[in-house]
């Protein structure tokens, strides 16, 4: 069965989608955005406002999950649509003024040279003194604060093409986080990790959307599933439309998981409350509907 279009607003409980018309003091907005690449459509008018909180974009490969994120972090312009962060047309945003306020984790980075781990963090103070600027008290300790969140202040004095994938994975982070940008938009952060390291990353992402001084807001495109539904909000991608948005515990939107992954996982209910993700192993047949 085809998920509907992701213009339509399916009532709760149809098709095991669910939608969103909106969020209250949202950050980021995308209108109708429209891709093409390749000959074929990768963004097909998607709309959506993110707010303060933690959302996860989930979706099969090839779904447009990466595409959205570098959409939304102003990589790509789309052929139709606008992305505005907090108001202000993104396309028309001077890079000095964008980078403060929204930072980007790409999911291949750039790891080559001879940099230290702690060199590398610094580069995230860029978005604030620019490149000529000398750095301060403030910037070394936001410089430390990132890497105390990673755990990556050991390494500090490390080239950081001596770290394992998983080690600079974390210093990557760190560098983004050295920002402070309220909107931090990273693209499969947990992978190379470990997973004590997957889990305090998703215990680091709660905590920096839900802090009540300073929420920010996090978007994380992930393919571990588990990990997205401890996010606040899930949205769910197919062939470039936007299919399913709700919270992890919706009812809805876990049927519309396990159809958007053809049937391959099976979501339940667990002891504590929170969703558990398990592969369909015994099923008759795996194809996607």
């Amino acid at each position: 069965m085809a998920l509907p279009p992701a213009g339509a607003v399916t009532p709760a409980g149809a098709a095991g989608v669910t939608r969103r018309a909106g969020q209250a003091g949202a950050r980021l907005h995308a209108s109708d955005l429209h891709l093409r690449l390749g000959g074929r459509d990768v963004l097909d008018g998607i709309t959506l406002a993110i707010a303060p909180g933690w959302t996860a974009i989930v979706g099969p490969n090839g779904a447009g999950k990466s595409t959205l994120l570098r959409a939304l972090a102003g990589l790509l312009r789309p052929d139709a649509g606008q992305v505005r962060l907090d108001g202000d047309d993104l396309a028309r945003l001077a890079p000095a003024r964008r980078a403060p306020r929204l930072a980007w984790l790409a999911q291949q980075a750039e790891t080559s040279g001879e940099l230290t781990v702690r060199e590398t963090v610094e580069l995230g103070r860029i978005a604030h003194l620019g490149l000529l600027g000398t750095p301060g008290a403030r910037d070394a300790a936001a410089v430390d604060r990132a890497m105390a969140l990673t755990e990556s202040t050991d390494w500090a004095d490390r080239r950081l093409h001596t770290l394992s994938g998983g080690e600079r994975q974390r210093v990557l982070l760190a560098r983004a986080l050295a920002t402070e940008a309220p909107c931090l938009l990273l693209d499969e952060p947990t992978t190379h990790l470990d997973a004590p390291h997957q889990v305090a990353l998703a215990r680091l992402f709660a905590r920096l959307a839900r802090d009540t001084a300073a929420p920010r807001c996090v978007v994380t495109v992930l393919h571990d599933l588990p990990i997205a539904l401890r996010a606040d909000r899930v949205l769910g991608l197919d062939q470039g439309r936007l299919v399913l948005d709700g919270a992890p515990h919706d009812a809805a939107l876990r049927r519309g998981l396990e159809r958007l992954f053809g049937g391959a996982i099976r979501l339940a209910t667990g002891a504590d409350g929170a969703t558990q993700v398990m592969l369909a192993l015994d099923g008759p047949d795996l194809e996607r509907g």
